[in-house]
């Protein structure tokens, strides 16, 4: 059985990682290889990196910022934001991204998923969909977040795949930066429309949170400010997944097998009689 995936989002803004709230609120993170080092050394098992500036600007990718980055990620690393063409995607490729996300370029050149698939295969094309809920229950999708594109998120997987997508990336407009859980409705409508496998996005703020998305038939469930603000964020979701009997790589130093949690899904104090004891255990000095 295929282990299920914790993916790491960075939104890069300007060349910072940013905090995004609602697509339209960011706050300053840091730089970002600082986040893709610490984040693989909390055992994230890919990293999706988005440049929102390179498409606003309508500019090429920040192939320098890959390429100083690809040194610290030991992971799968997708990168999108900016691409127009087939040399982008090389660039990208070239510079040390294993994937490339494409997002408003599915409109603006819609046979370069296509083109994308058969020059580099259908594994390097991620398809990313922003999604919002209307007034009437029902879904749309944005272009960059903002622009109805016409289309409901599962027909827009369906074309996605149709055209040579290798991963649906579905992204809550409503949940980003909320911490109010995932959208699980969006995302059994999108894993029930395709048979490529669907990465869920937006919501995360407890490591409960991350059962929702496996259990609507995503095949990865990723984050952006719930692994950038909480102490052992990764080790501490896959604890838990591990816990719901969840297939889920659990390799790192620390497991924290047989630790509880308090209710904010922050590891609990142990109790003062546990504590008490390590005062007066003796520990010999260690002879190499």
């Amino acid at each position: 059985m295929l282990k299920k995936r914790l993916i790491g989002v960075l939104v890069v803004k300007n060349g910072l990682v940013v905090q995004s709230i609602g697509f339209r609120h960011y706050l300053p993170v840091g730089r970002p290889t600082v986040a893709v080092e610490y984040l693989n050394r909390w055992g994230i098992d890919e990293i999706l990196l988005v440049d929102i500036s390179a498409t606003a600007e309508g500019r090429s990718p920040d192939c320098a910022m890959i390429a100083e980055l690809a040194p610290f990620c030991l992971v799968p690393l997708a990168a999108g934001g900016g691409v127009h063409n087939l040399k982008d995607m090389e660039k990208l490729i070239r510079s040390g991204a294993d994937k490339v996300v494409l997002q408003s370029a599915l409109f603006r050149e819609p046979d370069l998923l296509r083109e994308g698939a058969r020059h580099f295969g259908r594994q390097c094309m991620v398809v990313s969909i922003d999604a919002r809920q209307k007034n009437d229950g029902s879904y749309e999708t944005l272009s960059t977040g903002l622009l109805p594109t016409g289309h409901t998120p599962a027909d827009l997987a369906r074309m996605a795949e149709d055209r040579g997508a290798g991963e649906i990336f579905i992204n809550s407009v409503d949940r980003d930066g909320s911490q109010k859980g995932y959208d699980a409705e969006l995302i059994s409508q999108v894993c029930k429309a395709v048979s490529v496998p669907v990465i869920a996005c937006g919501g995360a703020g407890h490591a409960k949170d991350f059962v929702t998305p496996f259990l609507c038939g995503a095949a990865a469930a990723a984050a952006a400010n719930y692994f950038h603000f909480t102490e052992h964020s990764v080790i501490l979701a896959k604890r838990f997944l591990h816990g719901q009997s969840l297939p889920i790589r659990l390799d790192s130093h620390a497991s924290y097998e047989g630790a509880s949690f308090d209710e904010k899904g922050r590891l609990a104090k142990k109790e003062d009689r546990f504590l008490e004891k390590l005062r007066f255990e003796y520990i010999p000095e260690e002879i190499i």
